[in-house]
């Protein structure tokens, strides 16, 4: 089996999902729960790019989560910078994706293929065990801080987040925008899709990290 670092599939995770989340955009099928509330602000607001929405909006997310626990915390700071260069890089994918030919069967395969590269990128970071984007650690982290199931947390954030996608686009355009039928599938296929791809990763390679290498420099001076 390979080795491969945490840290490059950490790298892979920015890239992959930056650019799968572009082409749902661009694909008009729909997009994700955690990604319509940055794009429903920037249809309101497009002066600020839909990148730096997003990443304004997780750290929002990190900010609710610091005020609950009421203390800060550094491994939060870390996934905010993850969450800034997963915007600069989508601002960067955009530039050249809203250039694409697009049609019904076009945004059919564009759809496809940014939903699986995100698929890739939440294999590879579930295995990285290192730190997750604050979209990811939100519903995990709000659970445990709450007490309340994790699937009741995440159904509630989700659900959340489409309706203030609805209820802005709704305002601003007189229609919904964002929300499609590409959302439902996502909701219930992109979990099952990564999992497959993770268990396909776990068959063929091993990853590691820092913490893995300083356990073993530690155990070797014992």
């Amino acid at each position: 089996m390979r080795k491969l670092r945490g840290e490059a599939a950490n790298v892979h995770v920015v890239l992959f999902n930056s650019m799968g989340v572009a082409l749902t955009i661009h694909s008009g099928f729909g997009i994700s729960a955690f990604s319509s509330v940055p794009f429903a602000f920037n249809l309101c607001f497009p002066s600020i790019t839909i990148g730096t929405w997003n990443y304004m909006f997780q750290f929002a997310l990190v900010l609710v989560l610091m005020a609950l626990r009421k203390e800060f915390v550094p491994s939060y700071f870390l996934s905010f910078i993850i969450a800034f260069f997963f915007g600069t890089f989508l601002d960067i994918h955009e530039l050249w994706i809203r250039h694409l030919p697009l049609n019904i069967p076009l945004g059919l395969i564009y759809f496809v293929f940014g939903n699986l590269l995100i698929a890739i990128g939440i294999a590879l970071e579930n295995r990285s065990r290192l730190v997750i984007m604050p979209t990811d650690l939100f519903s995990r982290d709000l659970s445990e801080i709450t007490g309340f199931r994790f699937a009741r947390v995440k159904i509630t954030f989700d659900v959340t987040c489409l309706a203030i996608t609805a209820a802005v686009t709704l305002l601003k355009t007189g229609r919904i925008q964002g929300i499609g039928i590409g959302t439902a599938v996502m909701a219930f296929c992109l979990g099952k899709i990564a999992a497959s791809i993770g268990t396909f990763l776990d068959r063929h390679f091993i990853f590691y990290n820092y913490k893995d290498i300083r356990t073993e420099k530690s155990e070797e001076h014992i």
